[in-house]
């Protein structure tokens, strides 16, 4: 395969948008059923997770927390848009059925590229889970069982939070490391992104790709032994996308870690995250397996 026909291989691939007929509306679905959850009981917006001003997460809390003796397992989720696009304010879908189920849901925003780095985004990431593991119980989450989910490049992101060794430059023990990943349609190899159109505005080179590639960056059993990782991409996407996700959680298997693949039928690339909104779906149940609750 020649260089431009390799390139254009690869453009076709990871257009996402391309691979629906409105993805627009798509988009439109998330922001609108997002703004169900702003109106949850004892929602907490625009917490600050960092000096930053622009570093700031939403809150959602269990609607039976006050009821219960026990720490609520914590659902951080993580919004794809290529680093670009979306924010927490188009990410809060699944808030009312997971909180409904128990759970306490954080969604954090990041600065977008291309004004944000890659690298500068990854590191608003490790601050927000960070935060969450000094300041969640306050909220009545457990730091212990804490869930970290994303789509698209919000699964690299994820990635990025299971990668080895970070926890020390965010003044973090070596210990604490999400209990559970859930990924949806990630990008943990982002090598062939280098000469696509979403190069244009990333503006990534050779050692950026590597540095912020979780199929790289693996952790193993010394810290992450107990992790357990559920790996899911919609079954029309395109066959770039379904061979990052196997090939990521075939590489976590490899060392001994604990890992399986969720099958998601008749999705796409946009529709997999609603799943988290239906109680019916694989995906959904799968969530909650991860967290140790069952349906509400």
């Amino acid at each position: 395969m020649s260089i431009d026909s390799a390139q254009a291989h690869f453009d076709r691939q990871y257009n996402a948008r391309a691979s629906v007929q409105d993805p627009l509306a798509y988009m439109a679905r998330y922001a609108q059923e997002s703004q169900v959850a702003f109106a949850l009981p004892n929602a907490v917006r625009h917490q600050r997770y960092s000096p930053r001003a622009s570093d700031v997460l939403d809150i959602y809390l269990p609607t039976a927390l006050a009821a219960s003796e026990q720490a609520a397992p914590v659902f951080i989720f993580i919004h794809g848009g290529y680093w670009r696009a979306l924010s927490k304010n188009d990410s809060a879908f699944m808030a009312p059925a997971l909180t409904q189920a128990g759970a306490v849901v954080v969604v954090p925003d990041y600065d977008l590229a291309p004004t944000a780095s890659l690298d500068h985004i990854v590191d608003q990431m490790r601050q927000a889970f960070a935060w969450v593991v000094r300041n969640i119980a306050i909220y009545g989450g457990d730091a212990r069982n804490i869930c970290v989910c994303g789509s698209s490049a919000g699964g690299q992101l994820v990635g990025m939070l299971l990668a080895k060794g970070w926890q020390e430059d965010y003044d973090l023990p070596p210990s604490a490391t999400p209990a559970s990943a859930f990924p949806l349609s990630g990008l943990f190899d982002l090598q062939p992104l280098l000469t696509t159109h979403i190069n244009a505005w990333m503006g990534m080179d050779d050692a950026t790709a590597m540095r912020n590639s979780p199929r790289f960056l693996l952790p193993d059993s010394s810290t992450h032994g107990q992790c357990q990782l559920r790996v899911a991409c919609g079954e029309f996407e395109s066959s770039e996308f379904q061979r990052q996700s196997r090939e990521y959680l075939a590489a976590w298997q490899a060392r001994c870690l604990q890992g399986q693949w969720v099958q998601a039928p008749a999705t796409n690339h946009f529709d997999l995250p609603l799943q988290l909104a239906d109680p019916a779906s694989s995906v959904h149940q799968a969530a909650l397996q991860l967290m140790g609750l069952t349906q509400a």
